[in-house]
């Protein structure tokens, strides 16, 4: 069984046994009909994922694992916010007529700072870090800025991520202030497993532990009975994910600089709204 499957079940049954849910109060997400978009929810999830056993990739059902990965080096290898520089089309709910989705993602992370040793941006100085300062218990980013947040088409849902180099191992913590299971759970899952191994070829690391930390985990109303599909289906063992080894600077990166064999996944016969 993959394990990124093993956590993804034991979650959401969690979630569905005892969780929390929202119905007695008004809610700001709704569906595209204007019906309020209501959830059952976890307070306080930790999932914890060691890369140097098995990359975290479902099998319940597919994950495009390319369209992740692409919209992963829009925020932070592009530092993008518009969609125009995206190859897939899910902030497409968000963008204004000229496909910017504010000072949100990737606008955040290219913005310069001073800093002792001169300008950087945020990606670029946890690059420098780790090269540098590995030891250091510093090495982060941080995407919620409240100077910016009446300007952000969505506040950011995966904020923040702390990295820490352990011996020759490179570790990472995602917080997530709020995460729907069905939709996003395993997007982002493998995009920031993916972000750790690349930080950590080239900074000449071993990629470690990716530990996920969500706030508050959901299940849409309309989106019960998929999760529930999902949940009587018998896991596939995980594949084997490679990243290519010729690359040694983060900026290089493509969506096809990781191989994936033996991708064994079930067929899912639904489609999954959104709510915005």
């Amino acid at each position: 069984m993959s394990y990124a499957d093993e956590r993804f079940i034991a979650t959401c049954k969690d979630i569905l046994e005892n969780g929390v849910w929202d119905t007695d109060y008004t809610v700001r997400p709704h569906w595209e009909d204007g019906t309020p978009a209501h959830t059952i929810k976890k307070f306080g999830v930790v999932n914890r994922y060691d890369l140097s056993k098995e990359f975290p990739l479902m099998t319940l059902r597919r994950t495009f694992y390319k369209s992740a990965l692409d919209e992963l080096l829009w925020i932070w290898q592009k530092k993008s916010n518009n969609i125009h520089d995206l190859g897939s089309h899910v902030w497409d709910s968000w963008a204004d007529e000229n496909g910017s989705i504010g000072k949100a993602y990737g606008y955040q992370l290219g913005v310069k700072h001073k800093y002792a040793e001169g300008m950087f941006d945020q990606v670029d100085r946890i690059l420098y870090d780790l090269k540098n300062n590995p030891n250091s218990r510093r090495i982060m980013s941080n995407l919620y800025n409240h100077h910016d947040l009446s300007e952000m088409a969505l506040y950011p849902c995966a904020y923040s991520m702390t990295f820490n180099v352990s011996g020759r191992k490179l570790n990472a913590i995602l917080n997530q202030r709020s995460q729907d299971m069905l939709a996003a759970n395993a997007w982002n899952v493998c995009q920031y497993a993916m972000l750790v191994m690349m930080m950590a070829q080239v900074s000449g690391l071993e990629p470690g532990e990716f530990v996920h930390v969500i706030a508050d985990a959901h299940i849409y109303d309309r989106h019960i009975e998929a999760v529930e599909y999902l949940l009587k289906q018998e896991p596939f063992p995980a594949p084997k994910v490679t990243l290519d080894p010729t690359v040694t600077d983060f900026y290089a990166f493509t969506k096809n600089s990781f191989t994936v064999e033996n991708y064994q996944y079930h067929d899912f016969p639904f489609s999954i709204p959104v709510a915005i």
